[in-house]
């Protein structure tokens, strides 16, 4: 039973963040007609953000393998959509972004517990640095390996 209320709450963090990608592709003034792919995005980068902390990887690995497999998802959609990878990139990559680290460095550092702010704000930049690199990473692969080849 615990396994299944875990499943449960694993779908619905799923479910919470393909459709708050939407929200942010919607500010982010995305093409109306990519809005459900672009939250396709964020929620497959989230699940598979979730796969890998079940995994036991921690966060920065699990940011990273994210990162990569929406990067991935971002371009295979660039392609097949015809449109601008930075519509599913950038909008895709929201769920990951450690804004919540962000905010506990600044607010440790502010209340004067300097070492918890060092150590949260290390972890925030590894985090940063892991899903450029994913990033990075994704970008600077061939286009062949995005599209089939036309027949």
């Amino acid at each position: 039973m615990t396994w299944l209320m875990a499943a449960a709450g694993s779908a619905l963090q799923v479910l919470v963040a393909f459709v708050s990608t939407i929200a942010f592709a919607v500010i982010f003034h995305a093409p109306r007609k990519e809005l459900f792919f672009t939250g396709l995005t964020g929620g497959t980068g989230w699940l598979v953000y979730l796969l890998a902390q079940a995994a036991g990887s921690g966060v920065v690995a699990s940011s990273f393998l994210a990162t990569l497999a929406l990067a991935w998802l971002s371009r295979v959609l660039s392609f097949s959509r015809k449109t601008p990878v930075t519509v599913f990139l950038i909008c895709g990559i929201f769920p990951l972004v450690p804004g919540a680290g962000i905010y506990y460095t600044g607010y440790n550092f502010f209340m004067g517990r300097d070492a918890v702010a060092l150590q949260k704000g290390l972890e925030t930049i590894k985090i940063a640095v892991a899903i450029a690199l994913g990033t990075g990473i994704v970008q600077s692969l061939p286009p062949f390996l995005f599209h089939r080849k036309k027949r």
